[in-house]
């Protein structure tokens, strides 16, 4: 009983010693171009009642932190200096008074968009311990900062959004892409017949690795001709990373009835069509959700490529990356 009450009276002053006062942190002082993005020295933050706090070892880099940083308005919580950065993995190194199933020392993985105490660009974060999830086993944490985000937007959006069947047909549009590369092997792993789009030899090659039954040219290639190819009948579903006129070009490969999925973020929206069921969604993060992305991880054997890594001092060179298009796969900083 009494270690019990112990674990559970575990706190943040309990774990004070072993961390730092001031930490390093990529943040921007004002909205602007990559080169806002400079290098702080801050306080490391104390985390509340129901958060945790990981010592980050690797975060992730995408075109929404781009957005963050040109739009800081977007989030609620946009105090300058402003940490970037909504995932990464690390290690717990301290916990909350009321936050059970984690202790010091634990292998964790986060996403939380708009974080009160700021991002994941950091030696250290704080988080709610409900947006945290185990790493799975025999995942190396510079594999799990690249897919907090990136795994849950692509494993909700075959599960939930689109409830993708055995059997049944998909395009996956931008399947090159962070997300994409993730989507095409949870669809693979529940049984679906996947056309990829991605530009150039180069990517469509690395979606044929990941398991795509077919590739086309996103912006040069005849989508529907290569959708008839797969399903003569037309495509139950599309799973849509990217917008424009190659989107629509997607729907048009669509049968009667026939289902579309994007995140939130995907400009421009597709527009809507008689008799297609065009559901937008966003990544939720909970124990829940972590478990079930772990599971997916695990039975799909999951491979996680990345496309780019930079150190913490180097941020803005890592969204200069992401900003310049045609990454296959996820950018990642790597901060220990």
């Amino acid at each position: 009983m009494a270690a019990t009450v112990a674990v559970a009276l575990f706190s943040w002053q309990t774990a004070v010693t072993a961390v730092p006062q001031t930490m390093r942190a990529a943040a921007i002082d004002k909205a602007g171009g990559p080169e806002v993005i400079t290098l702080h020295t801050l306080p490391v933050p104390r985390p509340a009642a129901d958060e945790v706090l990981i010592a980050v070892h690797t975060a992730g880099v995408a075109v929404w932190d781009a957005s963050v940083r040109v739009h800081p308005e977007e989030i609620t919580h946009s105090r300058f200096p402003l940490v970037l950065g909504t995932d990464g993995a690390g290690v717990i190194a301290a916990v909350g008074s009321q936050v059970s199933g984690f202790k010091p020392g634990d292998q964790v993985y986060s996403y939380s968009w708009d974080n009160p105490q700021g991002g994941f660009y950091a030696e250290y974060v704080a988080v709610p311990a409900k947006l945290v999830g185990h790493v799975p086993p025999r995942m190396s944490l510079r594999d799990a900062g690249a897919i907090g985000t990136t795994g849950l937007t692509a494993i909700q959006g075959i599960d939930d959004a689109l409830h993708i069947k055995p059997g049944e047909t998909l395009i996956i549009h931008g399947a090159a892409g962070g997300v994409g590369s993730l989507a095409v092997q949870f669809a693979k792993l529940r049984g679906a017949r996947v056309l990829a789009t991605a530009s150039g030899e180069d990517g469509a090659s690395f979606v044929k690795r990941l398991g795509a039954d077919a590739v086309v040219d996103g912006r040069q290639g005849d989508i529907v001709a290569a959708a008839r190819q797969l399903a003569p009948q037309g495509v139950d579903a599309v799973l849509a990373f990217a917008g424009g006129d190659s989107l629509e070009r997607c729907l048009d490969a669509l049968r009667a009835g026939g289902r579309v999925a994007f995140p939130s973020g995907v400009r421009p929206e597709p527009k809507a069509r008689t008799g297609i069921s065009i559901v937008r969604y966003d990544a939720i993060a909970g124990h829940e959700e972590f478990e079930r992305l772990n599971l997916a991880i695990i039975a799909a054997k999951l491979q996680i490529p990345i496309a780019a890594e930079y150190p913490l001092a180097d941020a803005a060179k890592a969204q200069e990356r992401v900003e310049a298009g045609h990454v296959l796969g996820k950018v990642v900083l790597q901060i220990r």
